[in-house]
């Protein structure tokens, strides 16, 4: 890359950056969540989230909620033999002690409550026996607002002890494309499976999930209380700018000047307590904002497949979108092209580059299933028949046909690939489907 090119780069990325978070602020602190919310006056509950018996079939809950899109709390059944269950807990509190022989020297992420940074929290990595020892202490002073309410989110602990056998990815969340993915592409060092732990009152500001996919999150100890929105629900919480609230609960939604769209008598809204042991499923695009009721352990995974790979192509779709309209003005510079495909990575996580690996990673392996009998295994313990690769394939090529068309409408096709791979991956998925109809 020429000077020219990494000045250019470089100029961009502060552009999107900043027009990304425009009309946010970066604060030195929020308004207190140490006392937890008990209601939301203003949040009308539309209905309840089911609660389903760990008996429901792997067929039901494709069908009703997944294919569905629509929530799930599963009941303690499922995570009752998990180790982390019996060991991380002690007299219904986290271990603390246990924990820190396990952990103690990790470096681990941390996100301060009380400190807002545009429209997320500030975060700092912090040792771990340090952080337990502060949650100790916060938790002896029975909660004081005097001391920071930190929250430890997004940990990647079984990509840092892989051996270590915590819990078991329940059987109704085995088609993980995404982390089939990335454990098959250790090259990549990433991977969607996290630990969260933090004190009661720690929370989540309003979001969705990364890539806008599925999301689950089983509680080990303590409570949660989710809001959770469904899809263009969000649009509500927008100001005039286009930038969602930081706390749904605020009293400036009050203000319709600023939040024109927010109308209380006309919200869906599903307000969940989540019990220890629990499971919660959040559906592909819900915008949601969560509070610990309690010390709290959970385990949570970010995921994808056939299911929704069409949401999660329509969000990068969009993504892209946003990206170039936000750096139009510098169209005619070299290699354009390419460098919004290097803003779409830094502000959405993936790119189309990405995005085609990812989804030709999944063809490959069923197409290998369905015509060289090659398994295809998930955690090293599920594996997919021909119906499951089938309906697989039968997304994909869905997808498939709708980005070969934009790519070369947006003249990125030649950054895919240079030998028409997208196509001829295409036509293999739509021979083997064709056979499959015979």
């Amino acid at each position: 890359m020429s000077l020219y090119s990494s000045l250019s780069l470089t100029v961009w990325v502060l552009k999107i950056i900043v027009s990304k978070n425009k009309w946010s602020l970066c604060l030195g602190g929020s308004p207190s969540h140490n006392d937890v919310p008990s209601n939301a006056k203003h949040l009308p509950t539309i209905e309840s989230v089911r609660r389903v018996d760990h008996n429901l079939t792997y067929n039901e809950f494709f069908h009703k909620f997944l294919i569905n899109n629509e929530p799930c709390i599963i009941d303690t059944a499922i995570t009752e033999s998990w180790p982390c269950r019996q060991q991380w807990v002690l007299k219904d509190a986290p271990n603390f002690e246990f924990l820190g022989r396990l952990f103690g020297q990790c470096l681990v992420p941390i996100s301060d409550c009380k400190r807002r940074y545009y429209n997320s929290q500030l975060k700092n990595d912090m040792n771990m026996q340090e952080y337990l020892d502060y949650w100790v202490k916060y938790r002896n002073s029975d909660y004081t607002s005097d001391m920071p309410l930190l929250y430890l989110k997004d940990w990647h602990c079984t990509k840092i002890f892989p051996d270590l056998v915590y819990y078991e990815v329940p059987h109704y969340f085995a088609s993980d494309w995404l982390n089939e993915y990335y454990i098959a592409k250790p090259e990549l060092d990433d991977d969607y499976m996290f630990v969260y732990m933090g004190p009661k009152g720690t929370w989540t500001p309003l979001h969705a999930d990364v890539f806008f996919s599925y999301s689950w999150s089983a509680n080990i100890v303590g409570r949660k209380r989710w809001l959770l929105f469904p899809p263009k629900e969000e649009n509500k919480f927008r100001d005039s700018y286009g930038q969602l609230v930081y706390d749904v609960l605020s009293e400036d939604l009050k203000d319709h000047s600023k939040y024109k769209e927010y109308d209380s008598q006309n919200l869906k809204c599903f307000d969940v307590i989540q019990e220890a042991g629990e499971i919660m499923f959040i559906p592909s695009g819900w915008h949601h904002q969560v509070w610990n009721l309690e010390d709290t352990i959970s385990v949570n995974h970010n995921w994808i497949n056939g299911c929704n790979i069409r949401t999660i192509w329509l969000s990068l779709k969009q993504q892209l979108s946003s990206v170039m309209k936000e750096v139009e003005d510098c169209k005619d510079m070299v290699n354009w092209v390419e460098h919004c495909q290097l803003m779409l990575k830094v502000s959405h996580g993936m790119n189309y580059i990405q995005f085609y690996s990812f989804i030709s990673f999944i063809a490959t392996k069923r197409l290998d299933f369905i015509t060289k009998g090659s398994r295809v295994n998930s955690f090293g313990k599920y594996e997919f028949g021909i119906n499951h690769c089938s309906f697989d394939l039968t997304m994909l090529k869905t997808v498939l046909e709708d980005f070969i068309i934009e790519t070369k409408e947006k003249s990125i096709y030649s950054l895919i690939s240079a030998d028409d791979q997208p196509i001829n991956l295409l036509e293999k998925i739509n021979f083997v489907l064709q056979d499959e109809d015979k």
